[in-house]
């Protein structure tokens, strides 16, 4: 009788290919009546550290206990909304049928895409009469905010608007032309939101640190770090369900529910930085968000927030954290 064992790695994240971009995309939004409002947002990540709160996990065996959770910090400067676009959905696809620039858009801007001239009030008279499907603001991030990242060119990327009245949503977006976004506009303390972010990478890895498959025997030939076999002679072909070496990291992937324990507007009111400033980071100067878990990504990266799609919690409750550790992690 054969042997069974549970096999290595799980086939649900196949095929572990490299992300194309750093930045990754967001497919799909979150469906259902809701307010006009942007539904994603970027931030920075920063680090890890801990902290104490209340556990708030109602089937929890440690609910309304004191208990130590790690969390991410993740610095959120506001976003700038540059333009507006509206999308017509057709047999090949979504395509823009109408498109407006903001006026007095940041000089820094101009390292990512060519200056961009305002648009006319004819254009913008057009904007708010044309009929479509979707409507996005084109929103870019202010790294020239903040001195965690030594790159200053801005990020780029669209943000769907929300909202059950198609008018309602093309009014937000014209209103929010030019204007700042922070991130209170996409969630408040102790709800849910999704990140989305490209992991570390470590390059082309082997059969054992990729996949976590057992050795061979000692006295096996040539190879102990390998796998026994790729497969039969016939069918004459590899299976996608053998593990076998390649990409390890730098994988595009969604993190879903994560909660907002706290929103820092001021990091000087309100420190957040631990002594010595955070590994490979260093200060935090503008408003971060503070996360339950852990987030893909070493320090730097850039994570997308979205609208939580697939969030089932009817109340919004804010989180007790009775301490939330500045201590330095320098191994000091």
């Amino acid at each position: 009788m054969a042997r069974h064992r549970p096999r290595r790695g799980s086939l649900g994240f196949s095929p572990r290919s490299r992300s194309a971009r750093p930045l990754p995309r967001i497919r799909s939004y979150a469906v259902g009546p809701k307010p006009p409002a942007i539904e994603g947002f970027a931030g920075f990540k920063v680090g890890m550290t801990h902290a104490f709160i209340v556990d708030y996990r109602k089937r929890s065996t440690t609910a309304g206990q004191e208990v130590a959770i790690p969390v991410t910090v993740v610095e959120v400067p506001p976003l700038r909304v540059a333009a507006a676009r509206i999308y017509a959905r057709g047999p090949y696809g979504a395509r823009v049928v109408a498109e407006v620039w903001a006026d007095g858009l940041k000089e820094e801007l101009g390292r990512r895409i060519p200056t961009h001239p305002a648009s006319p009030p004819e254009a913008r008279a057009q904007f708010g009469t044309v009929a479509g499907d979707e409507v996005r603001v084109i929103v870019h991030t202010q790294p020239d905010l903040i001195t965690g990242i030594p790159s200053k060119t801005p990020t780029l990327f669209e943000v769907r608007v929300s909202g059950e009245k198609f008018d309602e949503r093309r009014a937000f977006a014209l209103q929010r032309l030019g204007q700042e976004i922070p991130i209170q506009d996409l969630a408040k303390e102790g709800e849910f939101v999704d990140v989305i972010g490209v992991t570390k990478g470590f390059g082309f890895q082997g059969h054992t640190q990729r996949w976590g498959v057992k050795l061979q025997p000692r006295k096996n030939s040539k190879h102990r770090r390998m796998i026994g076999t790729l497969g039969p002679h016939n069918p004459s072909f590899v299976s996608y369900r053998i593990p076998q070496a390649g990409q390890q990291g730098y994988h595009r992937r969604t993190q879903l529910n994560m909660r907002v324990l706290r929103i820092v507007k001021d990091p000087k009111g309100d420190p957040i930085t631990p002594a010595g400033g955070f590994p490979h980071y260093g200060e935090v100067r503008t408003s971060c968000v503070v996360l339950h878990g852990s987030l893909p990504g070493p320090a730097k990266r850039l994570l997308r927030f979205r609208t939580p799609i697939r969030s089932q919690v009817a109340t919004v409750e804010k989180v007790d954290i009775r301490y939330l550790s500045t201590a330095s992690k320098q191994g000091a």
